[in-house]
């Protein structure tokens, strides 16, 4: 039999002591094992499919794998039953949940994510960027300095590091973004990313991230029709996760969209009456969008590279600019069709492959007899853009 024991520095429960009685093998990190008294064999957890593989082939009597908080929350309990064990497992208090008891917080309404390594601190980020309250399970190359260096300036934050908890040296510091990036911590487990300026509207009835909107491609006065602008979000695709540019975002229409769908949001417009309104809209739908004011593309310069990039605004060195950064999509409206091959053949440049679509909508309407009648819109040129040459 194999057993996963959680454990979080309290007394182990006197099913889990049985257990590592009476193992075998016992499994997990050398630093949590130095804790236990064990009788049996000891093996570190660099190589713990393999070490339990050997063990099982040997046909040797019970191993225990002991793991740090909740081994069924990020931990060994998903690696395990993917490699086809299923282990019995006797849980403890997850680190996530003793970071929040240690300063005073509910957490129904957070969302909990944790990086595999360096590679996946852009996605986290962005999370943090899209929601109030995010616990960050540490790991190389994302922890609290590289947290703090990625969210500045854009994205003020507030950071509670949480290190070694349950531990001899447990520590919780409530820190600056600034200091975070310069002060050493040791052996931090979570850190806490909140936005100070959130105001919560309800009580929720599902922990982490919220149901999507009810409805999207909202009847804005301004801006896209509703129906092209369902056509150029189905194609930017914005999800949790994701960082979207709105260049030339006028009174942010498809920003705030984007924000309501999950994802991080970064809007650049260079008209101040049109800053004010996207003001105004942000907070009516309660999203975050972070603005910077400025003419592309120079304003982009200091901004992170983008997952997505939608250009409602500027000319064709805007859109080379933007296709510079990479975005998985690229989307953009143009007024005429004289536009389109240019841009089709600036971005095909660039590497990317590119389709224009033109799109247009008559909205039905009663006369005063009862009959109906359609007006048509202006139709609008739509270019979508992936990485990839044509073939």
């Amino acid at each position: 039999m194999i057993t996963v024991v959680g454990w979080d520095g309290s007394d182990l429960s006197a099913k889990a002591l049985a257990r590592l009685h009476a193992a075998e093998l016992v499994v997990g990190p050398d630093d949590v094992l130095a804790h236990l008294d064990l009788k049996a064999r000891r093996a570190g957890a660099d190589d713990l499919l393999g070490t339990l593989d050997a063990h099982l082939e040997r046909g040797e009597g019970d191993a225990v794998v002991v793991a740090q908080g909740d081994p069924g929350l990020f931990g060994v309990v998903g690696e395990l039953r993917a490699h086809g064990i299923k282990p019995e497992v006797v849980p403890a208090v997850s680190l996530v949940a003793r970071a929040f008891a240690g300063t005073g917080l509910n957490w129904e309404d957070a969302l909990v994510v944790a990086p595999r390594g360096p590679e996946q601190l852009p996605r986290v980020v962005n999370a943090c960027r899209a929601h109030h309250k995010v616990a960050v399970l540490v790991a190389p190359g994302a922890g609290p300095g590289e947290i703090a260096r990625e969210l500045a300036p854009t994205t003020p934050r507030a950071l509670i590091v949480c290190e070694d908890l349950g531990g001899p040296d447990e520590r919780i510091t409530h820190s600056r973004m600034g200091e975070a990036t310069t002060r050493p911590w040791k052996d931090p487990d979570v850190v806490l990313v909140l936005d100070p300026l959130h105001k919560p509207r309800q009580a929720g009835w599902i922990a982490g991230a919220q149901p999507g909107p009810a409805e999207w491609a909202l009847p804005f006065e301004r801006g896209l029709p509703p129906v092209v602008r369902a056509f150029v979000l189905a194609k930017l695709g914005p999800r949790l996760g994701d960082l979207v540019w709105d260049v030339g975002a006028g009174s942010g229409e498809i920003a705030v969209e984007c924000a309501r769908l999950g994802a991080a949001v970064m809007a650049v417009e260079r008209d101040e009456r049109s800053c004010a309104r996207l003001r105004t809209t942000v907070l009516e739908h309660g999203v975050k969008v972070a603005l910077t004011r400025g003419q592309a593309p120079p304003a982009l310069e200091p901004l992170p590279d983008p997952d997505a990039v939608f250009v409602g605004g500027g000319g064709a060195d805007v859109i080379v600019a933007c296709a510079a950064r990479g975005p998985r999509s690229l989307v953009c409206a143009l007024k005429t069709v004289e536009q389109v091959p240019a841009v089709l053949d600036r971005l095909r440049e660039h590497g990317y492959r590119a389709k224009g679509t033109q799109i247009g909508a008559a909205e039905l309407s009663v006369l005063r007899g009862g009959s109906h009648t359609l007006s048509a819109a202006d139709p609008v040129f739509v270019v979508h853009a992936v990485p990839g040459q044509a073939g």
